[in-house]
Formats: C-alpha cells, structure tokens, sequence
C-alpha cells in the first residue's frame, strides 16, 4: 500500500495565494499614517494612502515592509486605497519569483 504523502505549511500557503486582477495591484507598506491608514508604494508607480476596511481591521497586524493587495478607490484612483490582503513572506517570495512584483523591492 503506497504511503499518502502529506503538504508542508509552505505549500498549502502557496496554494492558497492570491494573485491581483484587474484593478488591484501590490504594493509595499512604506509607513504607518495613524488610525488604520498606511502609505503604500505601489507596483503600478503611484504611492497610495490606504486604509484597512473593517473585515480585516482586528484579524490581520499589517507592518512596515508587508506585501500588500491594494483595491484603487474608483475616485482618486491614483491617491487611494483599501487594503484586500496581506501577503506572508514565503507568498511574497512566490509571488516575486513568479513575476507578479515587478518594479517594488520587497525587503
């Protein structure tokens, strides 16, 4: 009987990333503005100030230098944001050797 072989953590985590569509876009949070409001460099070029919404507010601790999901607000589309995920270290490494983070140095 052939032996099942359990994933590891590093590719269950993988298996479950998230990759930007259309509007979104990654970004690296450069500094914390107070509240629940960040300065974000984003891949597209322009820096964002975001905001965490709500449903993410208490469930996930964003630092400086987290890779970062960013849905542009449709008004000041290049001024604003909401956070829609932040990225583990082993997800942003993926996503950098996938070609997703292309102008943005992930620390």
């Amino acid at each position: 009987m052939p032996k099942e072989v359990q994933p590891t953590l590093e590719e269950i985590e993988i298996s479950r990333i998230r990759v930007p569509r259309a509007p979104q876009v990654l970004g690296v949070v450069e500094q914390m503005v107070g509240g629940d409001k960040m300065r974000v460099k984003c891949d597209d070029g322009h820096e964002r100030i975001c905001r965490i919404p709500g449903k993410l507010r208490k469930r996930v601790w964003i630092n400086v230098g987290d890779l970062v999901l960013i849905e542009p607000w449709i008004v000041q589309t290049n001024e604003r944001g909401d956070v829609a995920f932040r990225y583990t270290s082993t997800q942003a490494n993926w996503l950098k050797r996938k070609g997703f983070v292309k102008s943005i140095q992930i620390e």
